[in-house]
């Protein structure tokens, strides 16, 4: 067993790099830092919340972009590849924060680090180049206006290392896109929120980073067998095997039985040409390579090949998942694949997320459609449901801000409060972000995700409710072990599905702070939590338990809820689209499953005094920030 003394798994090491005084200093984290906040989105959070005044300008000098990596990031153990982005969001004028897998996480861990925060504004276009101890702020002039991928080639033969990890921005970012993202890899987006447009803001095109450093596990040893074990047998469960074969594209098909697959900007649930879209489908047409993250098996990405030569796409940019084909496809009215492959390789050329950039762009088709906005206004792009090369179109115009476009790269809530005209009721946002492709009429708990979470609506904050239904599932005996003690239906709006969902958002909220992908471990992933806790303490040494972790995913959630308070936000904001309020339109559960608009404020009512906050306010009592050891944010 490795009895080394110092942190196991981390770092203690913080790099930060200011860009307007064109300085770089090391700073180490105090003992215990790491094992109270995990690393993450709470690390980032907790300087978020010391080092900037409220209400600033997203785009001012005066906001950070923070990189963190969680406490088991890079270390040789499946589905731990992940790190956060966390700024203030030019989207919504809250929290911004996203999670990415791939390579760059676990490279700035080798490189010697756990975090790096950016601060100030360069004047002129720059990328960091992070090798180890030495950091260095250089010229990207030559790199500023290309695609990701032209632009991170030449940035690897810049600095000599073909090997370099690189997370960059592509023109969607540089123009201010405010839903514009963070790549690494050309393959793993932290997607949501605008983050690619701060640090577009801030005239940075890329981070470069090698590391040549070794990260020490507490007993290398267990580790070794766990990830060994995880890489033989993870495809005898479903959930493993079905991650490997089809990634998420199988979602599609799912959905459709449920007539739940968002279609012409939600207008329906039933899509007449789903069938096309199948995961089978998408194998056979398009699938020709998988990719995975740093460590892990499942290697769940896609690589596709467009056979079409008017669609023609990069590899290199990997394929769409299920988000990107709800997003292009259906919710734009268009069941063919070429053309929502080519989607997401422009949206990943010009560094746009797919999901608000779908959703806005099914906005304003249905705007026109609706006669709310014509020809004069979209300078001659004629917008349709079914139309795919109008939605290639607007694509290009949002990317470069051009014409028409220039308004769509605000995103449909701030772009329905500039065109007026009854076009807000055809928004489908919380606090401002764009809903992600699952309808919560059909799984309520994903509607309580949509309601509360910090930085709008997000589909990625706990399992969703299919997994706890059948008490005698494998999903259901894992969750239980976390202290899931009942099942609950699809659609209930009951106590227990509130309990299960704050328990399981705990669960998740820890997942992005100590550098988990959900798909690798139970309820959602193959590998159980009792393992998944054993390779834990084989990382760090801790000994701990899920009872301490637990309250460090608790820990996160609450610094989310203080910072989004104060920048504004209050429990009103904590509420659904009026379109789930509404029965469904169409398919198996049509004229039903409309939310109970009151019932489901009570929910979230509960769902406040289960974290001990107020259940009027929604803010975190005194005695709750104190029981989490965060009394000074009191």
């Amino acid at each position: 067993m490795n009895v080394t003394h110092g942190p196991h798994g981390y770092l203690n090491r913080i790099l930060r790099v200011n860009l307007t005084e064109q300085t770089i200093k090391v700073e180490e984290l105090d003992k215990g830092f790491i094992r109270k906040y995990l690393g993450g989105r709470s690390l980032a959070l907790y300087y978020l919340l010391k080092e900037t005044k409220p209400n600033i300008d997203p785009f001012s000098e005066a906001n950070l972009l923070i990189f963190a990596t969680g406490a088991l990031t890079g270390n040789a153990g499946p589905a731990i590849p992940r790190y956060t982005v966390v700024t203030k969001s030019p989207l919504t004028g809250g929290l911004g924060a996203s999670e990415a897998g791939g390579f760059w996480g676990p490279e700035l861990k080798f490189a010697g680090y756990d975090a790096l925060i950016i601060e100030g504004v360069a004047k002129r276009p720059v990328y960091i180049w992070i090798k180890d101890d030495s950091v260095e702020i250089k010229d990207a002039e030559n790199v500023w206006g290309l695609g990701s991928c032209e632009a991170q080639e030449k940035i690897k033969d810049e600095v000599g290392d073909k090997r370099a990890r690189v997370a960059i921005i592509g023109p969607g970012g540089e123009k201010l896109v405010r839903f514009a993202n963070i790549g690494n890899e050309l393959g793993h987006y932290n997607g949501r929120n605008g983050l690619g447009a701060v640090m577009g803001s801030k005239n940075l095109k890329a981070i470069a980073v090698r590391g040549s450093k070794k990260l020490k596990a507490f007993d290398e040893p267990k580790l070794k067998e766990i990830a060994k074990e995880f890489a033989k047998t993870f495809k005898e469960n479903n959930l493993g095997y079905t991650l490997f074969e089809y990634g998420t594209t199988a979602t599609v098909e799912a959905l459709t039985g449920f007539g739940a697959l968002p279609t012409n900007n939600w207008e329906t649930g039933v899509f007449e040409g789903a069938e096309n879209l199948f995961a089978d489908v998408y194998n056979e047409k398009l699938l020709t390579g998988r990719k995975g993250c740093y460590a892990c098996p499942v290697r769940c990405k896609r690589v596709v090949t467009v056979k079409d030569e008017k669609y023609k796409v990069n590899s290199k940019y990997g394929g769409p998942e299920y988000e990107t084909i709800g997003a292009m496809g259906p919710n734009m009215g268009i069941d063919d694949l070429n053309i929502i492959a080519k989607a997401n390789e422009l949206a990943n050329h010009y560094g746009l997320d797919t999901i608000s950039l779908g959703m806005t762009i099914s906005f304003a088709t249905k705007c026109f459609e609706e006669g709310l906005i014509s020809v004069e206004d979209t300078g001659g792009l004629e917008l349709k449901f079914g139309d795919g090369d109008a939605l290639l179109a607007a694509i290009e115009l949002i990317a470069k801000r051009e014409g028409f476009g220039d308004i769509m790269a605000e995103g449909s809530h701030i772009m329905a409060k500039r065109l007026g005209k009854g076009t807000e009721k055809y928004t489908i946002t919380v606090k401002g972000q764009e809903a992600p492709m699952h309808d919560p009429r059909t799984k309520v708990g994903v509607g309580l995700a949509y309601a509360t979470t910090d930085i709008g609506t997000d589909h990625m904050v706990a399992p969703h409710d299919g997994f706890l239904t059948d008490a005698e599932s494998w999903s259901f005996k894992n969750a239980e072990k976390l202290g899931v003690t009942d099942p609950s239906g699809l659609f209930d709006l009951t106590e227990t599905k509130v309990k299960n969902f704050a328990i399981l958002n705990r669960y998740y909220r820890m997942f992005d702070t100590i550098g988990c992908c959900c798909f690798g471990f139970a309820p959602r992933g193959p590998m159980e939590v009792d393992t998944f806790l054993e390779m834990i303490n084989a990382i760090t040494g801790w000994e701990t338990d899920f009872d301490e972790l637990l309250k460090a995913g608790e820990r996160s959630l609450v610094l989310s809820r203080i910072y989004n308070y104060r920048e504004g936000f209050t429990a009103a904001d904590d509420n659904l689209p009026q379109i789930f309020y509404k029965d469904m339109t169409d398919g198996p559960y049509k004229g039903k499953l409309a939310i109970d608009k009151d019932k489901f404020r009570e929910l979230i009512r509960s769902f406040y005094e289960n974290l001990n906050w107020d259940k009027d306010t929604g803010y975190p009592k005194k005695e709750a920030l104190e029981s989490l050891g965060l009394g000074e944010f009191a």
